[in-house]
């Protein structure tokens, strides 16, 4: 497995707190598929925009995982993705009408 995995990077940050962190193999896909999508529509930043769709799905889940009963799960799956991610596509598909 690459050293710089990213997914695996934001389970062991989850895992300081006592909480372990799993991605559904279908919560990946759509990572990978929502991050080519932005890098089409709105600017082409390559891998970075990989890094930034898990920063964004990630923003409330570390905040959460600090008041979470140590030994639980939480589980990224492709709706929690689509939930976190709605308003960035919005925003992207709106920025193509402002001049």
């Amino acid at each position: 497995e690459p050293v710089a995995n990213l997914l695996r990077q934001q389970t062991e940050l989850i895992a300081t707190e006592g909480v372990t962190l799993e991605f559904e193999d279908d919560a990946v896909r759509e990572i990978a598929r929502m991050a080519a999508l932005l890098n089409k529509t709105v600017e082409n930043i390559g891998a970075r925009r990989l890094h930034t769709v898990i920063e964004r799905i990630m923003e409330h889940l570390s905040f959460e995982a600090a008041e979470i009963e140590k030994g639980s799960v939480l589980k990224v799956d492709k709706a929690l993705v689509e939930e976190r991610l709605s308003d960035v596509l919005v925003k992207s598909d709106l920025s193509r009408y402002i001049l």
